[in-house]
């Protein structure tokens, strides 16, 4: 059980509970007392999972995961020793996807510890870009349609969302020598609200050894103006998520002055046939990772992501 329990990130008495309420614990015998998980054992518990994170009740859960895997047939393959060898012949996507699951159950739950080390072993296994478009981004994303428009639940979205912040200023190292000469400057749009995608992106600069000068507060366009003005960064890339707040002459604002920036517009808010023809278009975090390097270097991926 504990191993399952790990592999789901849950703790054994919430295994023990499902099992007494809904019927959803191990089928296989052994000899003895004990019981063990079989592969549709965990299987029906990682539907109750999704089924859960989708808004369902606990029972509505249950009974949905009974449904799609009934509890009959042969006998089934005992559970495997551990997680890590359950996880050898998993893709990526199988392998996201329970990350997925078990941080937002601990999100559920509720539990910040258990969300802090979620994020911190997700980080480290597969890299904070990968993190953050595979795992991190799709969660917050669920749980916050699951209650958008609702007093009760949405506390859940908040707790994950500044664990998720610290977790990347965490996985942000000090360069003492950046490879660019200039700094890149990171900022949003004067009416964006979400800020997160920057605080990733210069994460994974600073794993580049990319120095970043970020703005996680979206500030107005004449604030904006003069800090680019005063850092004279090499690179300029200004992050909209929500369409409707992106307006294109912010670029001719930042780039006024002496002092030339490659100027980028990142994020599904921009319209590409409305940008100036000086302005380069992201359209995602990783290609973004790779064209500031590329430009700001003169090379692809000299050096490795570094995972904190």
């Amino acid at each position: 059980m504990a191993s399952v329990a790990r592999r789901l990130g849950v703790a054994p008495s919430t295994l023990r509970t499902w099992d007494r309420r809904y019927g959803l614990g191990p089928s296989r015998h052994t000899d003895g007392r004990h019981r063990r998980y079989g592969t549709s054992d965990i299987g029906r518990l990682e539907l109750m999972q999704r089924a859960l994170l989708s808004g369902a009740s606990t029972a509505e859960a249950a009974r949905y995961a009974l449904e799609q895997i009934p509890r009959s047939g042969p006998p089934q393959p005992e559970e495997p020793a551990s997680p890590s060898e359950s996880a050898v012949g998993d893709d990526g996507h199988e392998v996201r996807s329970r990350l997925a699951r078990r941080l937002s159950t601990a999100a559920l739950a509720m539990d910040v510890g258990a969300v802090q080390r979620m994020l911190a072993d997700t980080i480290a296994e597969l890299g904070v870009l990968p993190a953050w478009t595979g795992v991190v981004e799709p969660v917050l994303s669920a749980l916050g349609a699951r209650w958008r428009g609702a007093s009760a639940g949405a506390e859940v979205e908040y707790l994950l969302a500044e664990c998720v912040f610290a977790a990347l200023v965490r996985a942000t190292p000090v360069l003492d020598e950046p490879r660019n000469t200039r700094p890149v400057l990171l900022g949003c749009v004067p009416d964006e609200r979400d800020s997160m995608p920057m605080y990733a992106l210069a994460a994974s600069l600073a794993g580049r050894r990319i120095g970043a000068q970020l703005f996680g507060v979206p500030l107005p366009a004449e604030v904006l103006a003069v800090a680019v003005r005063r850092s004279a960064p090499a690179a300029v890339v200004l992050w909209a998520h929500g369409r409707g707040v992106a307006d294109t002459r912010l670029f001719a604002r930042v780039s006024r002055g002496r002092q030339r920036s490659r100027l980028f517009a990142c994020g599904p808010g921009w319209d590409p046939a409305g940008l100036p023809d000086k302005v380069e278009l992201l359209t995602d975090l990783p290609s973004a990772a790779d064209r500031i390097e590329h430009v700001l270097v003169g090379t692809r991926h000299q050096l490795p992501e570094r995972r904190e």
